[in-house]
């Protein structure tokens, strides 16, 4: 249970930092957004990510029906799936990208990939590789969706195997 709370407490502080990386100020005085952000009218705004799986593809990989509320960041609304050897989340982003988040984020490791047809990164936090968290980021609707996956204990699952698993068999389905 501490490593959970411990990898929940990291995922949100890396994301609180990439919020302030991310909000266009380079440094120079600029505050232009990059070329990187989507237009506004993105189909990511209506979509729910706490009724997005589907119940048989939850208890499939070890994870109850029943989701709650995991929005430790407004501007990142999402669920999270409470199991015995591991935990989900989802959540989105609607005014960032998968480059967007690479650009603007601090990562021990950032690997582009392609799930469900959608471009995406397999990815984990600075800090946060080797404790049984990884985190799968996928564009789509004009902005970002992303899963979190960690283990109950840091060996209770493989978390980028688990992450890129589901994010393969469900990425497919989010708004274009």
């Amino acid at each position: 249970m501490f490593s959970r709370s411990l990898i929940a407490g990291a995922a949100g502080l890396a994301l609180v930092g990439l919020a302030a990386c991310s909000s266009g100020n380079r440094g120079d005085g600029d505050t232009q957004k990059t070329s990187t952000s989507p237009a506004p009218g993105r189909a990511l705004a209506s979509f729910d990510p706490c009724t997005f799986f589907k119940a048989d593809e939850l208890t499939s990989w070890g994870l109850p029906t029943k989701s709650e509320t995991f929005s430790p960041l407004s501007f990142e609304p999402g669920c999270r799936w409470v199991g015995e050897k591991m935990d989900l989340t989802l959540q989105k982003n609607v005014d960032e990208t998968v480059a967007s988040y690479r650009e603007n984020g601090s990562w021990d490791f950032y690997n582009d990939k392609t799930f469900g047809g959608r471009t995406g990164a397999l990815a984990a936090e600075a800090g946060v590789s080797g404790t049984g968290g990884c985190t799968v980021l996928v564009d789509a609707g004009g902005g970002v969706a992303i899963y979190m996956v960690s283990g109950a204990m840091q060996d209770s699952v493989d978390a980028c195997a688990e992450a890129e698993k589901i994010a393969n068999q469900t990425a497919s389905r989010f708004p274009e």
